[in-house]
């Protein structure tokens, strides 16, 4: 089927709830209440990471959030639907349902709650006629759930995500990996791995509706043969990744799990100590520069809104992102009452006169403009390659600013920035001391999936502050040095080590609570080291 003929102009993403990333329940149902007890997976892979040795972690509780199902899960959905659902039938019916709806809506704008409710007529009308064409045929005629089942997918095709709509909406899932159309896998909370249904019927159909997506966006994207990456943000905050130029169409889905959460927050659930957060607290007051780094995975995202929540909520905040992911900008004004958040454009597939995509805004171009916006505090989203000084430039332009990167260690977070910084034309020692001028902590994350010994079925990931280092200007051969002011401890938050001398005075002046800080230094030094 070809998506992009749609003749219905419908705003694909218009009205999603993006506060607890799914969509409304609908009111297809025929009396019956459509949840259901969530089963164990048919078919789990153990996660990759097992340590079920690390016994002192509490389980059950996740670092991010609590794994309990909300509602059905997507796997048992979406099982039924493969089932139930006879998919060509839907490209049918849904090019029938937009041609229905485009002659109902005439020159009226509806509100996507109408929209919607329109559609759910439609929708029922369509079927209705079919199973009175099967009575008069005496042809047999479909059962309450493969009705219910062609209904739900045929709104999803229309309104929402298709075929991917129940795994969005299932609240155990982090991740969806389709490596090609027919291998659709799903990551759990608990880091097993799960098998599901194909998600289109061949590769060109799954390249034609992302394409269809991309365009139909709020901010719309390309998705061609000539333009064949896409990043976007789907309506419920996920991040989707997909590709062209693989051997197969391919796609990636993480699905930011919280949307408000705070350092106590955090040291409830075990991400990280007191101590810890209490020096981040002050250091976020105190308007020291951070960079959060980690692997993929690690929560970095997460930890910068925590972050994010110790700034005064009446400072002027910028974040900068290549997709939404922060969402500072829809969080109560009580916590952010003053938020400017720029999402990278990628324009239309035509070419300005410059030869760039028509509409297409950079970062780098934003972040200029953005210094007519009086910022108190920039938020640069993720640092990958030369944006290193770009993250530089608002560091040096605001104080208090943030950012995230790749990395397995502090350390190794400050090597890749320096790298990156070389790979735009810098020189290493140029690099080195701009990078010590500017970043004040690097706060190392991790993420470990520990099980329980008793019942390995009981698994979470624990995520936690893996260590936290002080870069300090240095006039030796790498121009800086750093002091680690809490290090490593096997499996578990990172515990005090050294204090932060260059920048004591600063954190107390916000609250660090150093004699706490002290007292578990010279607990710790009583301790042997972990690894």
């Amino acid at each position: 089927m070809t998506l992009e003929s749609d003749p219905l102009d419908l705003p694909m993403f218009g009205g999603e709830d993006r506060s607890g990333g799914g969509r409304r329940r609908s009111s297809f149902a025929y009396g019956e209440d459509r949840s259901a007890p969530d089963k164990e997976p048919s078919a789990a892979i153990p996660s990759r990471h097992h340590h079920s040795h690390l016994h002192t972690v509490p389980v059950g509780t996740d670092v991010v959030a609590s794994t309990t199902p909300l509602r059905p899960a997507g796997m048992d959905v979406l099982a039924a639907a493969a089932e139930l659902v006879d998919w060509t039938l839907v490209g049918v019916y849904r090019a029938e349902v937009a041609r229905r709806l485009a002659d109902r809506r005439g020159d009226t704008n509806w509100t996507v709650e109408e929209q919607e409710q329109e559609g759910w007529a439609v929708i029922r009308q369509i079927l209705d006629e079919d199973d009175g064409a099967k009575l008069a045929s005496s042809a047999q005629t479909r059962s309450l759930a493969e009705r219910e089942a062609l209904g739900q997918a045929l709104f999803d095709s229309v309104f929402r995500l298709g075929r991917l709509q129940p795994l969005v909406d299932d609240p155990r899932i982090e991740n969806i990996l389709i490596p090609r159309f027919d291998r659709v896998w799903v990551e759990w909370s608990d880091g097993t791995m799960h098998k599901m249904p194909p998600v289109a019927d061949s590769d060109e159909e799954l390249a034609a509706w992302l394409e269809f997506l991309a365009g139909r966006a709020g901010n719309p994207r390309t998705f061609t043969q000539a333009q064949p990456s896409l990043h976007m943000t789907l309506p419920g905050g996920q991040r989707l990744a997909a590709a062209r130029d693989t051997a197969w169409t391919s796609v990636m889905i993480r699905r930011h799990r919280v949307r408000e959460v705070t350092l106590d927050q955090l040291v409830s659930w075990g991400g990280t100590s007191p101590t810890i957060a209490s020096l981040l607290s002050a250091a976020v007051k105190a308007r020291l520069s951070i960079v959060v780094s980690g692997g993929q995975g690690d929560g970095k995202t997460t930890f910068l809104r925590a972050l994010c929540a110790e700034i005064d909520p009446l400072d002027v905040i910028g974040t900068f992102e290549t997709e939404y992911e922060l969402f500072l900008h829809e969080l109560p004004e009580e916590r952010h009452a003053v938020v400017y958040a720029w999402e990278v454009r990628g324009g239309s597939s035509e070419e300005s006169a410059t030869g760039r995509a028509a509409g297409s805004r950079q970062t780098a171009e934003q972040i200029l403009d953005s210094f007519r916006f009086r910022l108190d505090r920039a938020i640069l989203g993720e640092v990958r390659g030369a944006e290193v000084w770009l993250m530089i430039k608002l560091m040096e332009s605001g104080a208090g600013s943030m950012s995230t990167t790749h990395a397995a260690s502090a350390q190794q977070a400050i090597d890749k920035l320096i790298s990156n910084a070389m790979e735009a034309g810098a020189q290493p020692q140029v690099a080195a001391w701009k990078l010590a001028q500017t970043v004040h902590l690097v706060v190392q994350l991790a993420c470990e999936v520990v099980r329980d010994p008793d019942d390995p079925s009981k698994a979470r990931k624990h995520r936690y502050v893996a260590e936290i280092a002080e870069v300090v200007p240095g006039e030796n051969e790498a121009g800086y040095a750093t002091n680690v002011i809490f290090r490593r401890r096997a499996g578990e938050c990172a515990v005090a080590a050294m204090p932060p001398d260059r920048l004591m005075d600063r954190l107390i002046a916000h609250g660090f609570d150093a004699d706490a800080f002290d007292a578990e230094v010279q607990a710790n030094r009583q301790q042997p080291r972990g690894l």
